[in-house]
């Protein structure tokens, strides 16, 4: 099993930055790509990025000019950052980290953090 914690986040305004680090415990071995997703109050969860343990990264089109995803400091394998800047209203929501087994893809073997609130004011 994979243990996934967050850690970030907050309130912030319009035009400004904030990040988020995820922390994944357990049989980290099984993990394949690290990533977030985020859901917005009404909202379905949505992808928003995700690194391959390869370094291979993907981003949503919403956000891919503004949000980076890399490892943290040490360049752990079990780690992954997301810098988040020129932040929006509309990155308002509750963001997860995901740890899972097939880059790009939710499958049951992947494992999720508690998530992390984002408020963004206009």
């Amino acid at each position: 099993q994979v243990q996934v914690v967050e850690s970030g986040g907050g309130l912030v305004q319009a035009g400004g930055s904030l990040r988020l680090s995820c922390v994944a415990s357990g049989s980290i071995f099984s993990i394949n790509a690290m990533g977030w997703y985020r859901q917005a109050p009404g909202k379905e969860r949505e992808f928003v990025a995700y690194r391959t343990s390869g370094g291979s990264t993907s981003y949503s089109e919403s956000v891919e000019d503004r949000f980076t995803i890399t490892r943290d400091s040490n360049n752990a394998r079990n780690t992954v950052v997301l810098q988040m800047t020129s932040l929006k209203p509309e990155d308002t929501g509750v963001y997860y980290c995901h740890a899972a087994r097939v880059p790009g893809l939710i499958t049951e073997y992947d494992s999720w953090g508690q998530g992390t609130q984002v408020t963004v004011s206009s």
